[in-house]
């Protein structure tokens, strides 16, 4: 791969789409990662560090709209250069306020788009965005058995800051942790294969891993168990008791100083 090569994050749900405009955005020289939500793209976007963001504006779930809300700064500047791409032609007017880098209608032609692609990065090569790959993100391993909150809590880490590794298993969790050393993992009490506890254990056994932070959530749900919770061997601030998303994510980034 060459190293001088711009990064370019294509979100739209229209496979299709992504496979066109992403083979032909590779083709004249740009690194294209493709994200199928606005809840995919934020999981992504941090470990790719793209210099340019494609978003299409009518997807489901969180959409484009949402995507923006959580990558806009107070000051209304976003992480990243953003090229509204939509088939709604209408929405031009309401982003005329917006601080988005550029704007285009769909269907657009591919050599419209290759100019626009091209001004932005021209324009905002000194413009204050992050370099792509120059942020050293802290890194985390999250273990949930819950398919819907172990994706909650990943997206919610990503925007926090972090890159994250999800999980569904404790011996997964463990795995996880010798491969990644991360700087701390974040895991339910109870979880499958092995329990928080002795996946703890196991990470003070081995000297790559002693050092890595736990935190651990779940203590007063009706599945917890009386000796797992009693052979966990974390500071008392590292211990949570329910599933509350803002308090697990707040209490990991004052433990891991984030």
């Amino acid at each position: 791969m060459e190293l001088n090569k711009r990064k370019l994050l294509l979100v739209d749900d229209d496979q299709s789409l992504l496979e066109t405009l992403g083979d032909f955005l590779s083709f004249e020289g740009y690194e294209v990662l493709c994200a199928v939500s606005g809840e995919d793209a934020l999981i992504k976007m941090r470990p790719f560090q793209p210099d340019l963001i494609i978003l299409d504006m009518g997807m489901p779930g969180m959409g484009g709209t949402g995507f923006l809300d959580r990558i806009t700064q107070p000051d209304g500047h976003t992480l990243y250069p953003v090229l509204v791409l939509t088939a709604r032609a209408s929405m031009a007017e309401y982003f005329a306020d917006k601080q988005i880098a550029g704007f285009l209608a769909k269907p657009c032609d591919p050599p419209d788009l290759l100019m626009e692609v091209s001004r932005i990065l021209f324009e905002t090569a000194n413009a204050g965005y992050p370099a792509a790959g120059a942020a050293a993100l802290r890194r985390l391993v999250i273990a949930e058995s819950d398919p819907a909150l172990r994706q909650t809590l990943e997206v919610e880490f990503v925007q926090a800051g972090f890159e994250v590794k999800a999980v569904a298993t404790g011996t997964e969790a463990l795995e996880a942790c010798v491969t990644v050393k991360p700087h701390a993992v974040v895991m339910r009490l109870e979880l499958e294969g092995m329990s928080a506890d002795e996946v703890v254990a196991m990470l003070r056994r081995l000297p790559t891993t002693r050092d890595i932070q736990a935190l651990v959530y779940g203590m007063d749900l009706p599945e917890a168990q009386l000796d797992h919770v009693a052979n966990l061997d974390i500071p008392q601030n590292c211990m949570l008791k329910d599933l509350t998303v803002n308090t697990i994510i707040d209490r990991t980034m004052a433990v891991t100083g984030a």
